[in-house]
C-alpha cells in the first residue's frame, strides 16, 4: 500500500477493511472455494454492518461521501481474502449501486441503494448474455413496453450473485426497429427477484467460486415503469459510467490477490534452503521476486492515478483510455506476479499447502471478465488516437519531428 498517498482519513478506513478482513472465519474462505458455501451473504451483512460498502456515496444513503482512491483502498484489502470476495463485494456495493446514484430516481435509491449498503439486499447486474459478452449491443434480452409496465424475457448468464441477489440491473432491448441505432435501442432495469426470475444453472467455475455465479432466466416478468434506471432506451448513457466501477475496481482488485502471493512466496523463499543456502540468495529467485515487486508497484500506481483523474473530474475520454489499461495492465501484470510466486515456492505451491494454487486459479478471471485484455486493447488504441490526433500542440512546445538531420526531405515524407 503507497501510504504516504493516503490522507489520515483514508489511512482510518483502510485499517477497518484490515480489521474486517481479519474477521472473515477461515472456513468461510475455505468453505467458498469448495461451493459449499453459495452466496456468502454473512460476509456482506458484516460489511454492511462496518459501513465500509460504498463508501464513495452520500451519507444520506449510507455512504461516507469519500472518493474513488479511497474506494481502490478498500477494494484492494478485501481482494486479500481472495479475488471472489472482492467481486461479490464490488459488484452490488459499486457497480449496481452507481448505475442507481448516477441515474436513479430518489424512490429507487430510498428503496435499493440504503438497505443495500447496510447489507440488508444484494445485488447482481445482467449484462452478459450465453450469445456472448463483449458484444453489449447484441442482447436479446427483450422487455415490451406494455404502458405500466414492460414484460421481459431473455437470459443471462456468468452472473456474479445471481444465486444470492434479491434484485438485478437488468439490460434489455426495448427498440425493436432493426434501423434504430443499438446505442439507443437498449433500457436499463431494476428486476426484484420474484415470479419469472429463475436462477436455472451454477457455474462449475476454475476458480472465483462461492459468489453465486449464475445463468439467470427471466420468463414473463413484469417490470413496473418505474424500475427504469434512467431512461428508456438510455442503457447506453448507464453502460459508459458502469466501465469506471467495473473495470477500475475490478482491476484494483486483483492488486490484493497477486501482494497476499507475493508476501507468501516472500516468507517462504527466506526460510527455504537448498545447496545449503536460502533460496532468496539466488538470483533465479530473487530476480523473479523483484520482478513481481516491480510490476505490483507498477499496477498500483497506475490505478491510484487513474482512481486520482476520475476523482479529479478529467476528461471522460482519457478517463476511458486510462481504466482500460487498468484493466489490461493491472490485472495482467497481478496474473504475472502470482505466477513468479509459484515458481519460486516450487512444487509446493502447486498443492494447497500454500494459498497461492486458490489464487493462481482465482486471479485468471480477472483479465476476462468485465472486458477481456483484447477488448481493452481496442479501446485503450482508439481513445489514444482520438487523444492525440485532435490535440493541437502548445505554442510553447517544441517541434521535436524537426530533430532529425534529414527532417525537411518532404520528397521523403510520403504517406499515400
Amino acid at each position: 500500500m503507497f501510504d504516504y498517498l493516503l490522507d489520515e482519513a483514508q489511512k482510518k478506513i483502510r485499517d477497518e477493511a484490515r480489521d474486517f478482513v481479519r474477521w472473515v472465519p477461515r472456513e468461510m474462505v475455505l468453505d467458498m472455494d469448495a461451493d459449499r458455501i453459495r452466496f456468502p451473504k454473512a460476509f456482506l451483512k458484516e460489511a454492511g454492518r462496518r459501513n465500509l460498502l460504498g463508501c464513495r456515496y452520500p451519507r444520506q444513503w449510507g455512504g461516507r461521501e469519500m472518493d474513488w482512491v479511497t474506494a481502490c483502498v478498500i477494494l484492494e484489502e478485501i481482494g486479500t481474502l481472495g479475488y471472489e470476495f472482492a467481486c461479490v463485494f464490488g459488484v452490488g456495493a459499486e457497480l449496481v449501486c452507481d448505475a442507481i446514484m448516477l441515474h436513479g430516481t430518489e424512490s429507487q435509491k430510498e428503496k435499493y441503494v440504503k438497505p443495500l449498503l447496510k447489507g440488508d439486499m444484494f445485488a447482481a447486474e445482467c449484462l452478459t448474455e450465453p450469445r456472448g459478452g463483449s458484444d453489449f449491443f447484441g442482447a436479446t434480452t427483450r422487455a415490451e413496453d406494455r404502458g405500466d409496465y414492460f414484460l421481459l424475457n431473455g437470459q443471462k448468464r456468468f452472473i456474479v450473485g445471481g444465486e444470492g441477489a434479491d434484485f438485478f440491473l437488468v439490460y434489455a432491448r426495448t427498440d425493436f426497429n432493426p434501423e434504430t441505432r443499438p446505442q439507443d435501442s437498449l433500457t436499463a432495469f431494476i428486476v426484484d427477484r420474484g415470479p419469472g426470475v429463475e436462477t436455472t444453472y451454477l457455474y462449475g467455475l476454475m476458480g472465483c467460486r462461492g459468489g453465486g455465479t449464475a445463468r439467470l432466466v427471466f420468463k414473463d416478468v413484469k417490470v413496473p415503469r418505474e424500475n427504469i434506471v434512467g431512461r428508456k432506451n438510455g442503457a447506453y448513457d448507464v453502460f459508459n459510467t458502469m466501465m469506471i466501477p467495473e473495470r477500475l475496481g475490478s482491476s484494483v482488485m486483483a492488486i490484493g490477490s497477486a501482494r497476499v502471493a507475493l508476501d507468501v512466496a516472500t516468507r517462504y523463499t527466506s526460510r527455504r534452503k537448498a545447496f545449503g543456502a536460502a533460496i532468496n540468495t539466488f538470483q533465479g529467485v530473487s530476480f523473479q521476486v523483484a520482478e513481481a515487486a516491480t510490476l505490483l508497484d507498477a499496477a498500483r500506481a497506475l490505478g491510484y492515478a487513474t482512481a486520482r483523474a476520475v476523482d479529479s473530474g478529467v476528461d471522460m475520454h482519457r478517463v476511458r483510455r486510462m481504466v482500460s489499461e487498468c484493466k489490461k495492465f493491472i490485472t495482467e501484470s497481478c496474473q504475472k506476479v502470482v505466477h513468479h510466486a509459484m515458481q519460486v515456492v516450487g512444487g509446493i505451491g502447486y498443492t494447497n499447502i500454500f494459498p497461492i494454487e486458490r489464487i493462481h486459479r482465482d486471479i485468471r478471471l480477472a483479465s476476462i471478465w468485465t472486458g477481456s485484455s483484447e477488448v481493452m486493447s481496442m479501446i485503450i488504441a482508439h481513445e489514444w488516437y482520438r487523444e492525440r490526433l485532435k490535440r493541437k500542440a502548445p505554442a510553447q512546445e517544441r517541434d521535436y519531428e524537426a530533430d532529425a538531420p534529414e527532417a525537411f526531405a518532404e520528397d521523403e515524407k510520403i504517406y499515400e
